[in-house]
């Protein structure tokens, strides 16, 4: 099996230009992108099982590696819910399929969004990580939009060892995230 794209990019070309922009004394410095998870809650499972399965699938069919149900940690009667529920599905991705997923979804996936103008880049959390919600999973060219009954969003994640916000945008940038411009 070959090396993915971007895992060659960022040895040969990120990690070079990070360094030199950030002032780090070592490669070992320079912030990588540790995994990827991504997390779809459907709401709707509680009154119908079979959608945490389809969304099992989905998550599955775009990211090659398989996703597990997420279960209600407590019991709340207005929403009908009870505790150990399913009522979601996660997935995290390392390594070459992290590497994989990431370069399918900038590069394929998210120019089919609607109005496409770049991601939002205020999703950073202050450590270093940065979210992203997708509105449709249908933007995957894995998912066939005849066998989609009900169009549902996720979120994705991308963890990465950098330290401040700052540092971990430059990262998810030369990769080649497609962010908006700062306002």
């Amino acid at each position: 099996m070959s090396t993915p794209r971007l895992k060659e990019k960022y040895k040969k070309e990120i990690v070079p230009a990070l360094q030199s922009k950030f002032g780090y004394k070592s490669i070992m410095q320079v912030p990588k992108i540790e995994k990827i998870c991504i997390n779809k809650g459907v709401g709707a499972a509680v009154a119908d099982k079979k959608l945490i399965e389809q969304a099992i699938e989905e998550i599955t069919a775009i990211t090659g590696q398989r996703a597990v149900p997420t279960k209600s940690k407590k019991a709340i009667s207005n929403f009908k819910l009870r505790e150990n529920m399913p009522i979601g599905v996660r997935v995290t991705l390392r390594g070459n399929r992290m590497y994989e997923f990431m370069d399918r979804l900038m590069n394929i996936a998210l120019p089919r969004v609607r109005d496409f103008r770049g991601v939002n880049p205020k999703g950073f959390d202050g450590r270093g990580n940065y979210t992203l919600g997708i509105r449709e999973q249908i933007i995957f060219p894995e998912i066939s939009i005849d066998k989609v009954n009900k169009i549902s969003g996720m979120d994705i994640t991308f963890v990465t060892t950098a330290k401040t916000d700052e540092e971990s945008y430059e990262l998810l940038k030369s990769f080649g995230m497609p962010f908006a411009n700062k306002n």
